[in-house]
C-alpha cells in the first residue's frame, strides 16, 4: 500500500464521504468534490429526513393507544407540521456538520463545487465562489448518485405535482394525496401522510404493492394499508394528469378518474451521469444509463472507479458506503468485493419491513426446493407487553441443505431485527443453527428463533402438527 497515493472523489453522498474517510484512515491523500450538501440525497432529502418525520407519526400512533395502555391524555391528537419540519431540519443539519467534522478531522480536502472529468487522473472543478481549479490524483472515484426523473406525463411544479423532496417540506397537510408508485418510497410516504390525516391513494402498475418484496409480506402490507384506509389501485397505469387551479384530475387505464389536491410522483431514479465528462474519458454506460463496473468497482478506464446509485446495483445508502470502502481498499493495493447476496434492507412503513436474502418467489424462479417457517408477532410475550402485535417473521431455507436463504420480517423494529438473519446468511448458517441459538426472553428477536423452529414444525409457541 502506498500511503502517498492521492484519491479524488466526485460526490459526497453516503458512498463518497465514506470512501474519503476510509482512504484517509489508510493513509491516502484525499480530495472530495461536492456541489450540494454533504451526505447527498439520503441525508438531506431522503432516508434521514423521511425517518425523522415518520418517527413523529409512529409516536402519534402510540399516543392513540394511550388509553388502552393506561395513560389518560386529554384532547385530540394534533400534529404541528411546522415543528416537525423544524426538528427534521435540525437532525439533518447536525448530521451534515458531523460529516464535515469527520472529513476535516481526517485531513480530507473538501471542495464545494461542480466537478468534470478531464482524463482518468484529472477533475476540473468550478468552485461555488466562482473560481476554477484542477485536481490531479492517482485514482478517481465517481459517486454522483441519482436524482428524481423528469417525466413528461407528470410535470413537476413543486406544488400540485411533487417529488419526495417537496413531500419532506411540509407546510400543510393535504386533504387528498395521490401517490404514483407503490414501491418502497411510495409506501413510506403513504404511511407518513395517512398517519398525518391525509386521504391517501396509491396507484401501482405492477400486480402487487411493494413488487420487489416477498409476496406474502407484500400482501400483508396491502392489508395493513387498507386498515389505514389507504386506497390501493393495483395493476393500474396513469393515463393523464391534468393540473387545475384548485386540484389535479388523474385518469387511470381502468377508465376511473379521481381528483386530488397533490400528486406525489414516486417512480424510479435517474442516474447522475450527465455533464461530468464521462464521454470525454470514454467511460462505458449500461443499457439503463448506469456506469458499468466490475466487482472491484473499476470502470472500463484504468484508475477510474464508480460507486453508489450511479452504478445501478442495489440502490441503497449502505450499499454505496460498502462499495466506497471496497473501491478504496482496491485502489490502495488490497483486494475486496461486495457480497450482493447478503444486503439487509429496511422499509420504514407502518409497520416496518426488514428483509435479507431471497424471496419465496425468487427461490421458485431458481428452481430451489425450500422449507418455510413463520411466526406471528402476536405469539411473542414482548410484543403483547408493548402493544405491538401486528406482523410476522418468515424464514426460508434450502430443503436439502437446511441453509438459510432469506428472512422477511414485518412488524415493530423489523429493520433492526433482520440483521441477526443477515449475519447468519453471511456465515452460511443453517436454519437449525439459527433456531438452536438461545434468544433472550422477553424480546422481539425470539420471533426469529420461533420462525426458524417452525421450518421443521417445532416452534414452541405455535400450535402445529406433531413431529
Amino acid at each position: 500500500m502506498n500511503s502517498q497515493k492521492h484519491i479524488a472523489i466526485l460526490g459526497a453522498g453516503p458512498g463518497g464521504y465514506v470512501a474519503a474517510i476510509r482512504a484517509s484512515q489508510l493513509g491516502a491523500k484525499v480530495t472530495i468534490i461536492e456541489n450540494q450538501a454533504l451526505g447527498g440525497v439520503c441525508l438531506n432529502w431522503g432516508c434521514i429526513p423521511s425517518k425523522a418525520l415518520l418517527s413523529v407519526v409512529e409516536l402519534g400512533e402510540k399516543v392513540k393507544k394511550a388509553a388502552e395502555l393506561g395513560i389518560q391524555i386529554e384532547g385530540p391528537l394534533h400534529y404541528d407540521v411546522v415543528q416537525m419540519v423544524k426538528r427534521k431540519d435540525q437532525v439533518v443539519t447536525n448530521l451534515v456538520k458531523g460529516i464535515g467534522m469527520l472529513l476535516k478531522g481526517g485531513g480530507v480536502t473538501h471542495l464545494q463545487g461542480t466537478g468534470t472529468l478531464i482524463d482518468n487522473r484529472t477533475i476540473h472543478v468550478s468552485l461555488a465562489d466562482g473560481a476554477e481549479t484542477t485536481v490531479q490524483a492517482d485514482a478517481l472515484i465517481i459517486a454522483t448518485g441519482s436524482s428524481w426523473p423528469n417525466l413528461p406525463l407528470f410535470p413537476i411544479d413543486g406544488t400540485r405535482i411533487i417529488t419526495s423532496k417537496e413531500a419532506l417540506e411540509l407546510k400543510s397537510i393535504p386533504e387528498r394525496l395521490l401517490i404514483i408508485g407503490g414501491g418502497v418510497e411510495g409506501c413510506e410516504f403513504a404511511s407518513l401522510y395517512s398517519g398525518l390525516g391525509s386521504d391517501v391513494s396509491v396507484v401501482e402498475m405492477m400486480p402487487a404493492l411493494l413488487p420487489e418484496e416477498d409476496e406474502e409480506i407484500s400482501s400483508l402490507m396491502a392489508r395493513e394499508f387498507k386498515k389505514r384506509r389507504i386506497q390501493l389501485h393495483i395493476e393500474t397505469k396513469v393515463e393523464t394528469c391534468q393540473v387545475g387551479d384548485a386540484e389535479v384530475t388523474v385518469k387511470f387505464s381502468s377508465g376511473e378518474e379521481i381528483k386530488t389536491d397533490v400528486v406525489l410522483v414516486s417512480i424510479g431514479r435517474r442516474f447522475n451521469t450527465e455533464g461530468i465528462g464521462l464521454e470525454q474519458v470514454g467511460i462505458t454506460l449500461g443499457a439503463r444509463g448506469e456506469i458499468t463496473i466490475n466487482d472491484r468497482m473499476e470502470t472500463n478506464i484504468l484508475g477510474v472507479y464508480a460507486i453508489g446509485d450511479v452504478v445501478g446495483k442495489a440502490m441503497l445508502a449502505h450499499v454505496a458506503s460498502a462499495q466506497g470502502k471496497v473501491a478504496v481498499e482496491n485502489i490502495l493495493g488490497r483486494s475486496h468485493t461486495v457480497n450482493y447476496d447478503v444486503i439487509p434492507a429496511g422499509i420504514f412503513t407502518l409497520p416496518e419491513i426488514g428483509r435479507v436474502g431471497l424471496t419465496e418467489q425468487q427461490t421458485r424462479e431458481r428452481g430451489i426446493q425450500t422449507k418455510i417457517g413463520r411466526f406471528r408477532y402476536s405469539g411473542l410475550g414482548k410484543a403483547q407487553s408493548i402493544g405491538e402485535t401486528t406482523g410476522m417473521f418468515k424464514v426460508i431455507s434450502d430443503e436439502e441443505s437446511g441453509r438459510l436463504l432469506g428472512t422477511h420480517i414485518m412488524g415493530a423494529h423489523a429493520a433492526d431485527l433482520v440483521h441477526e438473519a443477515a449475519m447468519a446468511l453471511e456465515v452460511g448458517a443453517t436454519v437449525e443453527r439459527l433456531a438452536s441459538m438461545i434468544h433472550a426472553h422477553p424480546t422481539l428477536s425470539e420471533g426469529l428463533m420461533e420462525a426458524a423452529e417452525d421450518v421443521e414444525g417445532v416452534a414452541i409457541h405455535q400450535v402445529k402438527k406433531r413431529v
